[in-house]
C-alpha cells in the first residue's frame, strides 16, 4: 500500500488527524464559544473559539493565504516522503503534514467556507493564544526537527560530522 518510507508519515499524520478532529468534535458539542472552562485551574483551561487567522488572531483578512500555505507544505511533505528515510525526520514530517491537514480540514468545513473557514481552537494556557491538538502537532514537529537538525542528522538518513 505505502512504500516504507511513506508508512511511518501517513500513519503519524493520519494519528494527528483523528486525535484531532475527534478533540475538535468534542469541544464544538461540549463547551459553549467564549466561556472559559478550567481544567488544571488557569494552568490549563478549555475556551472555544474560532480563529480565522494565524497564532495571536494575526492577519485575520488573509484566511485563504493560511489555506494556501497549509496545502502547499503537506503536497511538498507528500512528494518529498519518499525521500525521507531518518526516522525522527519521519516523525517530524507526519506531525506536521498532520497537523497541516487538521487545520485545512478546518478551513475547508467551518464557516465561512472554504478557503476562509475559521479554525476550531478550544485549549488555553496562560499568556498563549487558544490553540488546538493540530496546532500543537505543527509547533512540537517543527521545534523536534530543528533540534534534530542542529544534532547534525538529516532527513536522508545522513548525519553531519
Amino acid at each position: 500500500m505505502f512504500s516504507r518510507p511513506i508508512a511511518p508519515i501517513a500513519l503519524i499524520a493520519g494519528l494527528v488527524v483523528i486525535l484531532d478532529r475527534a478533540s475538535k468534535i468534542w469541544a464544538e458539542n461540549t463547551l459553549i464559544q467564549g466561556q472559559s472552562q478550567p481544567v488544571i485551574g488557569e494552568l490549563l483551561q478549555f475556551h472555544l473559539t474560532y480563529n480565522p487567522g494565524a497564532a495571536f488572531s494575526l492577519f485575520t483578512n488573509a484566511t485563504w493565504v493560511f489555506t494556501l500555505f497549509s496545502a502547499s507544505i503537506s503536497g511538498y511533505i507528500i512528494y518529498k516522503s519518499k525521500q525521507i528515510v531518518s526516522k525522527p525526520w519521519q516523525i517530524g514530517a507526519g506531525g506536521i503534514l498532520g497537523g497541516a491537514i487538521g487545520n485545512l480540514i478546518d478551513r475547508a468545513i467551518n464557516a465561512p467556507g472554504f478557503p476562509n473557514g475559521h479554525v476550531t481552537d478550544f485549549l488555553q494556557l496562560p499568556n498563549w493564544p487558544v490553540f488546538n491538538i493540530a496546532d500543537s502537532s505543527v509547533f512540537v514537529s517543527a521545534i523536534f526537527l530543528i533540534i534534530i537538525s542542529f544534532r547534525g542528522i538529516n532527513y536522508d538518513g545522513s548525519r553531519d560530522v
